[in-house]
Parts: structure tokens; sequence; C-alpha cells
């Protein structure tokens, strides 16, 4: 049994009610309640993934602290973004467990249950609403109601006009609120992305290659911001440049054929002989 499986039994409240028979081993989900008392946020515990015999996840058991900023690196075909889809509920794992917390269990929900409990991914790739106005991409990522009748009927009231202001400042596009989408900067679009995650007030974020195709500028700007969110979100930055991942300090856990195959500050895994072996090189 894995160590983090053992923290799991000996911690979620789950596998008390499992061992006195209560439930019949049946996993509780709390709606809308995120239980972080025990200070870890995402708990990954053995979790196996296989496509037509390949195993992209083996065994892969880890924790993620509340307020934590974690970078995620390893070759491709390492497992990254597979353990995404399982913690976002896009893929199914064949063995192991995913909890959000100690009593939510992600492998028992949707992927829409999953980002309204608050766990938010952002793609390499930006999507926003080009033809729309910075301001109102945030206002139509808010948790609103979406029906068709409310679109076109609501105003914008001062609650969600000085919430959006404030995610503008966060992201540093205040300047830009009234400007078509389209036609920001590749960093400013991804910036706007983040910001339309942010406003939906997540607990947790998943970030894949967030700085890619950024230049040097946009690059430390993007650091300064994810530097700034810790500690009022959880992040998880998957990601290949390590003069930006050197920028956000931290843990960084390394993995390789779909399992953790080293973890420590920067300076550690780059010295590991098995991480310059199968990912950094000589």
């Amino acid at each position: 049994m894995s160590t983090t499986s053992t923290a799991l039994d000996a911690l979620n409240p789950l596998k008390k009610k499992e061992s006195a028979g209560d439930g019949a081993g049946s996993h509780i989900l709390v709606p809308g309640k995120l239980d972080i008392s025990h200070k870890v946020i995402l708990y990954l515990d053995s979790i196996t993934v296989s496509f037509d015999g390949f195993k992209a996840l083996n065994n892969l058991s880890m924790e993620i602290d509340a307020g934590e900023l974690r970078c995620i690196i390893g070759p491709n075909g390492a497992g990254k973004t597979t353990m995404m889809d399982v913690i976002t509920g896009k893929t199914r794992p064949d063995e192991g467990r995913c909890f959000f917390g100690q009593t939510i269990d992600l492998t028992r929900m949707t992927e829409p249950e999953i980002a309204h409990a608050g766990i938010g991914r952002k793609f390499q790739k930006p999507t926003i609403f080009e033809a729309h106005t910075v301001f109102d991409n945030l206002e139509l990522a808010l948790k609103t109601d979406k029906s068709a009748w409310h679109s076109l009927f609501a105003t914008v009231n001062d609650e969600v006009r000085d919430r959006v202001s404030d995610t503008l400042r966060t992201i540093r596009l205040d300047t830009e609120a009234g400007r078509p989408a389209g036609l920001l900067s590749h960093g400013q679009k991804q910036w706007l992305e983040i910001g339309m995650l942010l406003i939906q007030e997540p607990k947790l974020l998943l970030l894949d290659e967030p700085v890619a195709g950024m230049t040097d500028d946009e690059t430390a700007r993007t650091g300064e911001l994810f530097k700034s969110l810790a500690g009022k979100h959880s992040l998880v930055v998957v990601e290949h440049d390590m003069a930006f991942i050197e920028q956000l300090g931290g843990k960084v856990t390394v993995l390789h054929e779909g399992s953790v195959l080293a973890e420590g500050d920067l300076a550690t895994v780059q010295n590991d002989e098995r991480v310059i072996e199968v990912y950094l090189g000589r």
C-alpha cells in the first residue's frame, strides 16, 4: 500500500465509515462543501489508467496542499494530461481514488459537477469570446443563470461590475476592459482566460503550459500573477519552461511513465540522476 493510501485511510472520514461497515463501502459526496481540515486539497491515490493496454497512469499517488503552487514536469507521454483529465472527470481511472478535500470523490462526478465544486482547468490554447470585449468575457464567465431569457435581459448590477473590475485588476487587464478580446496579444488572451476561471472562484486551478508562446516579459508577468494567487487558490502548473518554473519556486513533481519519479524543489529534481536520464539530459 502506498504512503498516500495510508494517509487517506487514516485521515479520510469515508474510510472510517467503510471500515465500520457503514454504507457498504460507498463514498459520500458533500455537494458544495470542501473539507480541507487536514490542509490537503487534492489526493491522488494509486490511480491507474490504461488505453489499449498502455498504462498512461501507473499507480500514481500525489497530494496537493491547500494554497500550494505545484509544478508538474516530465517528458511527453509521462501522464501529465491524463492526470488532469482524471482530476476534471474527463477520464475515469481503472483503479485508484481521487479526492477533492476529505469528502468529495471526483471519480463519481461529471465534468460540470467537478467544475461547480471548485476546480478550474486552463488548456494550452486560450478559449475566449474574441468578438466580445474583455469585460463581457469575464461577465459571461460568472456563475450566474445562463438561461436564454436571463442572458438576453439581465443587466450588470454593481456586485457583478465590482467582481469583474477586481478580476481585471488581478490579471492586469483593467486598461483593456472595453477592447475586443480578439485584439489582445497572445499573453493577454491567456491572462483573460485565467481571469475567466478566477471570477468563478475556484479553489483549485489546473494550468496546462500557460506560458507557451509568450514573450519573456509576458512570461515574467504570468509568474508574478501565479505567485500572487498562491495561498488564495491552489495551483497545479504543467510546464516545460525551466526558467519559468524557477521563477515560481516551490515544489516540483516529475512524472515518468505514469508515476511520480521525483519530487522536491527545482534544484533537487534537476540534480536527480533519474530525472537527468529520462527528461533533462546532460
